[in-house]
């Protein structure tokens, strides 16, 4: 199998999707990959803003400007649409694997050129159902992949001008997916040392790119009086709490980073036991260890929490597992490794359906799905405002109000004995939704404190859900 890779004839990339498809298709039409919570994230943030809204004026949700946009794209296409956001990560996913396979075959990085950097990169992508959901940090994760060929100088004199800022601009775009990416500035710092004449200016080039585009959505918030929201609902709470996020629990999400972890900790013991001829080949060599380094940063930042957190170490490992496939003189040895490595991404994939839970002691990435609340099965289609953390009732019904991420709609409704808390609250309710499901116990002070919006709710049969009705309920 590895001699099939090791030829760079695009015929080589039929056989790559379809192992793709064979390791994700059985388990979507059995079911086991239900829909996440960050991509009911990404339904509600996306219709919202589909409907008219602003993001973060209008919209209280933490979710990266660039990803959000994407989200909203999609619900134009084609709302609530599980299948549409699989088929976007799956070809995210695809384009990175390929995209950073020309770029080691182009530049050289290695003595053997093919496809099995591209190999290893699905391969390793598909050992959880993590980055088959559409996440902020996939989407990142693509524009970081793009911007490693602009790290790179084309000529020996150095770079151009034109690329570091292309490189910068690529990673702002990153960052303007999913926030913690910006520690990729360190990357884009290490190649400017490695490979540019005048590091500070390169760097101050580089700086510019990364900067462009928020400068480009700070203007535009500014304009729409929402500036201090950007700061205040995704600025400030990605740097706190928020990039974790809708992840799996930090258990389980470590235990399914052990097959890619003993793959690169191989991986970097049998590159540290060759050798490379060019001086090129080595600098390339310490700039993917550098990513490495700030992929393991990243994930030590988060605390190991982010939906999709494999994302960031797919594409160093994928350059390191060149050196476990290269040729040697018992080049079966490499065989029945790869063989290994994909039994074992199958077996973990594939727990809950095969038995193997007495082998792989881990629950399935199903048990924390978005699923409906069985609580409030009688509200269907309904426009609802949920006073609480529980998020489940968005797969069967929409977001009547701003407050969408209750973390963040606790600035209001945690600051009732404060007027603006108060105000801002009567300002974002302007048209109240036909039910609140009230978690929390806070109704009785809302009808108190605002009882022109909250006094019109009457109880239902169904504990905790209150319905508008034409008049103040006394």
């Amino acid at each position: 199998m590895l001699e099939f890779f090791r030829s760079t004839l695009p015929t080589r990339l039929v056989l790559l999707i379809l192992l793709a498809l064979g390791l994700r298709l059985p388990l979507l039409w059995l079911g086991e990959v239900p829909l996440s919570l960050a991509e009911l994230r990404g339904w509600v943030v996306g219709e919202k803003l589909h409907a008219g809204a602003l993001l973060y004026r209008d919209v209280y949700d933490h979710t990266a400007p660039l990803a959000a946009a994407i989200y909203a794209l999609l619900d134009l296409a084609l709302p609530r649409s599980w299948f549409l956001y699989r088929l976007l990560a799956l070809v995210l996913v695809l384009a990175q694997a390929v995209r950073l396979n020309q770029v080691l075959n182009r530049y050289n990085v290695h003595p053997e050129r093919g496809y099995l950097a591209a190999l290893t990169y699905v391969l390793l992508a598909s050992v959880s159902a993590e980055l088959d959901t559409l996440s902020p940090l996939l989407i990142g994760q693509t524009f970081a992949v793009f911007a490693l060929s602009a790290l790179l100088p084309t000529t020996r004199e150095g770079y151009d001008s034109s690329r570091l800022f292309r490189a910068g601009f690529l990673l702002g775009l990153a960052a303007l997916s999913f926030l913690p990416l910006a520690w990729l500035l360190l990357l884009g710092l290490f190649a400017v040392i490695s490979f540019a004449a005048n590091t500070f200016r390169s760097f101050l080039l580089l700086l510019c790119g990364f900067a462009f585009p928020y400068a480009a959505v700070a203007t535009f918030f500014l304009y729409t009086d929402a500036l201090p929201q950007f700061r205040q609902l995704h600025l400030e709470p990605m740097l706190n709490w928020a990039a974790a996020a809708d992840a799996l629990p930090a258990r389980l999400q470590l235990s399914l980073l052990l097959v890619p972890g003993a793959v690169i900790a191989l991986a970097l013991l049998r590159m540290f036991t060759s050798s490379l001829g060019l001086v090129f080949q080595v600098k390339f060599q310490q700039l993917m260890l550098v990513w490495l380094a700030v992929a393991l940063v990243i994930g030590a930042a988060l605390r190991g929490l982010a939906p999709g957190l494999l994302a960031g170490l797919l594409a160093p490992a994928a350059y390191f597992c060149l050196f476990l496939w290269q040729r040697t003189r018992r080049i079966w040895i490499a065989e029945v490794l790869l063989l290994a490595v994909i039994g074992a991404v199958v077996a973990v994939r594939y727990r809950a359906v095969l038995p193997l839970q007495a082998v792989v002691h881990l629950p399935k990435e199903a048990d924390y799905a978005a699923k409906p609340d069985p609580r409030y099965a009688v509200l269907r289609g309904q426009q609802v405002l949920v006073l609480g953390l529980n998020r489940r009732i968005y797969v069967d019904n929409y977001a009547g109000t701003p407050y969408v991420d209750w973390a963040l709609a606790r600035r209001d409704f945690r600051h009732l004995n404060e007027y603006t808390a108060v105000v801002r609250l009567a300002e974002n309710l302007p048209n109240p939704p036909t039910y609140v499901i009230d978690e929390t116990g806070l109704l009785p002070e809302l009808r108190y404190k605002l009882p022109h919006i909250f006094g019109r709710y009457e109880r239902t049969g169904t504990p905790r859900v209150f319905r508008l009705s034409g008049e103040v309920v006394k």
